[in-house]
């Protein structure tokens, strides 16, 4: 093999390698978003929380999310991805060791912001990464690996995790994962070096960066048809496989932790493997618009089976519940689309204004259902724990089906861009 081989070789495999650290970030991003969801009763317990209290302990995690993501598109798209997303790792990190030593419920809000601060770099640096190293025509199907990687870490914040908490309990748990974290952030630092290529088109593209242009992806109506679709087609994942899905499985097809667990990591499986196909056939189509609308339709009907049509078959349930999340898979065409609509100088900037919605209903959704739930709330107490009927979760979770519903209603105002129109 001669030297110009291996020199092309190497830049082909050194953005895999980048590329797969930015997914390693979202896999921790995403244990850190839902293991709530496996100690409910442990948080409720060491706490002493209503349903309210533990919806807004889990969703104080959102609040700073939300806020920090105003500021994540611009920063990355005017400074450094590499080394602001390794001091964002660090922060997540920081953030599950120090929840891993509260004792106060103060203490446990303040370490979730700190991990939503973190967190909140992860999609956009993943998306932005992405366009800085990989051609426009392979950016849908990279972007779709975005939803794997992001949903393998959810997956393995349930079952496995649950085991892990079964048998070290969940502070120690916890302060594993945060070594985890810091681990992840040192390999960020020395691995990931930022593109300099002056003959890219993304790098050219910034030196034309300006607050004006910034203002023009605001004012842009198609922008906010992304971006309230997407809150509304991902909050339904990140509510019930996040906090509320666990607790009704088990109560209504009559589960232990372990195996509702299991079920809900069909959801992100599902998630997993349906994003990078439906980006593929969405491109293979040049319908984008199409795939998202047939898919989110099939989401709402499987949920809503889901919630309504119990007791089914295990296998039943589960095959829904990966449908469910498969057809959620194409919520990820958003920033794909976003990144063909909008000057190709401001890709960070579209994708956190397009990601700030999924913040913001997920901060607003999850204390929401715990209200719902302490309002039909029948007095019942075990073990020192509110316990929620089946009529409860009904009214609650309601929810989920009626925001996939609208996000289809969004959809039908939203212009696909054919491919010898898009800005590449």
């Amino acid at each position: 093999m001669n030297a110009t081989t291996q020199t092309r070789d190497s830049r082909a495999t050194y953005p895999v390698i980048i590329i797969t650290l930015c997914a390693s970030f979202l896999f921790y991003k995403y244990i850190l978003q839902i293991y709530p969801s496996i100690i409910t009763d442990q948080l409720m317990n060491e706490f002493h929380l209503t349903g309210a209290g533990l919806g807004n302990l889990a969703a104080t995690f959102y609040y700073a999310y939300m806020v920090t993501q105003l500021f994540v598109g611009i920063m990355l798209d005017k400074y450094s991805p590499r080394w602001l997303t390794s001091f964002a790792i660090f922060c997540c990190a920081m953030g599950v060791l120090l929840f891993s030593e509260s004792h106060t419920v103060l203490e446990a809000c303040l370490s979730r912001a700190l991990m939503g601060t973190g967190v909140a770099f992860a999609t956009v640096a993943y998306m932005k990464i992405a366009a800085m190293w990989f051609s426009p025509r392979s950016y849908a199907f990279v972007g779709g690996l975005l939803a794997t990687a992001a949903m393998t870490g959810a997956v393995f914040g349930q079952a496995p995790l649950a085991l892990l908490v079964s048998h070290l309990g969940w502070r120690s748990s916890l302060y594993l994962v945060g070594l985890v974290g810091i681990g992840l952030s040192c390999l960020f630092v020395f691995i990931v070096r930022d593109k300099t290529d002056h003959l890219t088109k993304e790098t050219t593209a910034k030196k034309y960066f300006s607050y004006q242009d910034v203002m023009q992806v605001f004012k842009n109506k198609q922008n906010w048809l992304l971006t309230l679709y997407s809150g509304l087609a991902f909050s339904p994942v990140a509510i019930f496989g996040g906090l509320w899905g666990n607790p009704f499985l088990e109560l209504a097809y009559n589960l232990n932790k372990t195996q509702a667990a299991s079920m809900i990591s069909l959801v992100f499986i599902g998630l997993g493997i349906g994003s990078p196909i439906l980006g593929l056939i969405s491109e293979h189509l040049e319908n984008r618009r199409g795939v998202m609308l047939i898919s989110t339709f099939l989401s709402a009907a499987a949920i809503i089976f889901v919630l309504y049509f119990h007791p089914m078959p295990l296998f039943v349930t589960g095959a829904l519940l990966f449908l469910f999340g498969f057809g959620l898979g194409s919520f990820m065409l958003v920033f794909t689309i976003g990144k063909e609509i909008n000057n190709i100088a401001l890709v960070a900037t579209v994708i956190a204004m397009i990601n700030t919605s999924d913040a913001v209903l997920d901060a607003l959704t999850e204390p929401l259902i715990g209200k719902f739930l302490d309002f039909t709330w029948d007095g019942t107490v075990i073990n020192g724990i509110h316990h929620f009927s089946l009529q409860s979760y009904h009214i609650a979770l309601s929810i989920l089906p009626v925001y996939l519903i609208v996000g289809c209603l969004l959809l039908l105002g939203v212009k696909d861009v054919k491919r010898g129109h898009r800005n590449v």
